[in-house]
C-alpha cells in the first residue's frame, strides 16, 4: 500500500514539478492516449490549501482557506471518502477538473494537517497574505511546519505552526 508521504510526493513530482507536462510533450515515448490525457490534467491541477466542509457519498464541499472559494469534488473511490470525512484539519491537496463534464476531484496525494494547527495554520495563512507571499511558498513552508512538529517530541503545534517561520 502506498503512504500518504508517498502519494504526496508523487503528486508533487507529476503536477508541481513538471514531470507531468513531460510525460505529455515526449513523443518518442510509447505511451497511450490515456496517459496523455491523465498526465494533461495533473499538469492543470491547481493545488491550494482547504477546510473539508461537508461530506455526503457522493462529493465533498471543500473550501480553500487561502482564497474563500468553495468547490464541490467528487470523490474518486470510497477511500477518498472516507479521508475526507474524517478529516479535521487543513488538507494541502490539489484539485483537477476532467476536460469533460462539470466535475472536479482531488487528486490522491492529499496532505492532512493535523487537527490542532487548524488555528495557527489560519494565523499564519493571514500573515502571508498580508506579505502577499506566493501560495506555493505558503504551502510549502506550512509543510515544513508540519514536519518540525512531527519529528520533534517536545515542539507544540502554536511554536511550529507560526508566522515567524514564514520564509
Amino acid at each position: 500500500m502506498v503512504r500518504d508521504a508517498e502519494r504526496a510526493f508523487w503528486d508533487d513530482a507529476l503536477a508541481g514539478q513538471g514531470f507531468a507536462e513531460l510525460v505529455c510533450e515526449d513523443a518518442s515515448q510509447p505511451q497511450g492516449e490515456d496517459v496523455r490525457r491523465f498526465a494533461k490534467l495533473l499538469a492543470r491541477a491547481h493545488r491550494d490549501i482547504f477546510a473539508v466542509e461537508e461530506v455526503d457519498t457522493r462529493a465533498a464541499r471543500l473550501v480553500d482557506a487561502w482564497s474563500g472559494t468553495e468547490l464541490l469534488v467528487t470523490h474518486l473511490d470510497e477511500a477518498q471518502r472516507i479521508a475526507l470525512e474524517l478529516a479535521e484539519g487543513l488538507m494541502d491537496a490539489r484539485v483537477v477538473a476532467p476536460d469533460i463534464g462539470p466535475r472536479l476531484f482531488v487528486s490522491p496525494g492529499a496532505f492532512h494537517h493535523p487537527a490542532e494547527a487548524f488555528d495557527p495554520a489560519m494565523d499564519v495563512l493571514g500573515a502571508a497574505r498580508e506579505r502577499n507571499l506566493d501560495t506555493g511558498a505558503v504551502l510549502d513552508a506550512l509543510l515544513r511546519m508540519e514536519l518540525v512538529f512531527r519529528t520533534s517530541s517536545r515542539v507544540k503545534i502554536a511554536f511550529a505552526y507560526r508566522a515567524a517561520a514564514l520564509k
